[in-house]
């Protein structure tokens, strides 16, 4: 994990041992809106999406975290409420520790203290990046929805990079289109061979992400 990178046993074990492994089925809540922070959660496996909802209780997702990524740690930080949902994309495994050793953890090692607010500022210019795309066209929303997968959690293959073939429901959420909107806009891709969907392997390809970036504008 980023986060842990660099460190030696010495430091990690102990902290491991203050750890519990948790599994999660799919659709099932990891952490609630307006919970108390009191655990911090890294993901081990799977994929999970950070939601909230507007004022007409309509579904937002905020972002997608995958492996090796963190959670929880802002209620952590400021012992306030959660502020928004976690809910497991796919079968998922995390690793929670409370609060108080997650807290005396960046006390005691001022570089996982850098890292962590590093991270926090790339969610937040990813963030800013979508809503400045709101009034973009719907073909430049989507494109900019699979940029940001490609960039934050995609792997290099052969072919391209590769993304999880997420649900059109949740690129729906992502980009706030209509999920028949995002499904016309990513079969235009497909027809483009912008993008190559692999349903065997439940993947989505990007052969050239300059050819997507050209589609912002």
């Amino acid at each position: 994990m980023p986060l842990f990178e660099g460190f030696s046993p010495k430091v990690l074990e102990p902290l491991a041992r203050q750890m519990a492994l948790r599994s999660h089925a799919v659709n099932q809540a990891i952490v609630l809106q307006n919970d108390w922070g009191s655990t911090v959660y890294f993901i081990l496996e799977g994929w999970v999406k950070i939601r909230t909802h507007d004022m007409e209780g309509r579904e937002i997702t905020l972002t997608i975290l995958g492996p090796g990524e963190i959670f929880g740690e802002m209620a952590a930080l400021d012992e306030a409420p959660r502020s928004s949902d976690v809910v497991a994309l796919t079968p998922t495994k995390v690793c929670s520790l409370s609060a108080q050793h997650f807290l005396a953890f960046l006390a005691a090692n001022a570089q996982a203290g850098i890292r962590l607010a590093q991270l926090m500022s790339r969610r937040l210019r990813q963030l800013n990046r979508r809503l400045q795309l709101r009034e973009a066209s719907s073909v430049a929303r989507v494109a900019d929805i699979l940029l940001f997968l490609a960039e934050s959690r995609g792997w290099v293959s052969r072919s391209g990079v590769e993304i999880p073939n997420l649900p059109h429901r949740e690129l729906s959420s992502l980009s706030g289109l209509a999920r028949e909107t995002v499904t016309r806009v990513l079969s235009k891709l497909e027809r483009k061979e912008l993008i190559r969907r692999d349903r065997s392997r439940n993947i989505l390809c990007i052969p050239q992400l300059e050819a997507l970036e050209k589609l912002l504008g």
